[in-house]
């Protein structure tokens, strides 16, 4: 039986991915940042997962606004590195796991779960950035990844709720999976931040450390938050922190289980206009 050991939750701000890619993660701006996933680097080299799980949102590189899920999972052998702009970003290729990843749409789709199964796409910063932060620039990932991309650019956008309860049916789907995996769920995106209008550049640090305590205390209750308050509080780019709810659902305490281990916690503002937040919990 396959089990979900941990989860992990990061900021993917893509001026982080240029920093490493241009060599600028000693500068003063830059090294506080990078400092706070020293112990993130090591702790994955010591629990190295057989698969990630890694919950993200696509930034319209793999889909535009013609066509936009609301969950989307990848079944593809490999995922290439998407060109936003400026050329892919300079990391390997993401290695999939089309059978995992074939057992969980058929497990959360039979579970009511609606999702897309994309058996081609490009990965952008949402994910190549997360990878970055915790492995470093490796010439391969040290094990396959299925991308997860969630819809929290265009409204319509899933609940915090659903969220939390599709993590749950996810877990529940790795757990009957026939190979004893060692799968780490990730959540991505957030923390505070606006990216155009009168507040661009907004960053809350007292909502943001706030909902780094409920994620771990009372994720059940923080899933109830309403959109309205992350706009309100935490900016229109907030919401992305939805999908930390799909990886804090996966964890065992939310069926009965003892609570998570907090391994990591770090905070830091600003990188480029952004807040990063940055967690580990372990599962007992």
């Amino acid at each position: 039986m396959a089990r979900i050991t941990a989860s992990v939750y990061t900021s993917h701000v893509p001026a982080v991915g240029a920093a490493l890619d241009l060599g600028k993660t000693a500068e003063p701006y830059w090294q506080p940042v990078f400092k706070g996933y020293e112990f993130s680097k090591q702790w994955l080299k010591d629990q190295k997962p057989d698969v990630i799980f890694l919950v993200y949102n696509d930034h319209a590189n793999a889909f535009s606004l013609d066509i936009i899920p609301t969950f989307a999972i990848g079944t593809a052998p490999e995922f290439a590195v998407a060109d936003e702009g400026w050329g892919p970003r300079p990391v390997p290729k993401v290695i999939g796991h089309p059978k995992l990843a074939g057992h969980i749409a058929q497990s959360v789709i039979q579970d009511d779960f609606d999702l897309t199964i994309v058996n081609k796409m490009d990965v952008d910063h949402g994910l190549t950035v997360p990878m970055s932060l915790m492995c470093g620039q490796p010439q391969a990932w040290p094990c396959p990844v299925i991308p997860f991309a969630v819809n929290v650019v265009q409204y319509p956008v899933p609940s915090g709720r659903r969220c939390y309860m599709l993590g749950k049916a996810i877990r529940k789907a790795i757990e009957s999976y026939d190979e004893p995996l060692n799968v780490q769920i990730w959540g991505t995106g957030g923390m505070s931040h606006q990216l155009q209008g009168p507040r661009a550049g907004l960053i809350n640090k007292e909502f943001d450390t706030a909902f780094l305590d409920r994620l771990i205390a009372d994720p059940e209750g923080l899933s109830a938050m309403p959109h309205i308050d992350y706009v309100r509080e935490a900016g229109s780019e907030g919401i992305e922190l939805v999908m930390w709810l799909i990886a804090r659902g996966a964890m065992s305490d939310v069926n009965g289980g003892k609570p998570p281990t907090v391994r990591h916690r770090f905070y830091h503002v600003p990188a480029s206009n952004t807040a990063v937040g940055h967690l580990i919990l372990e599962n007992n």
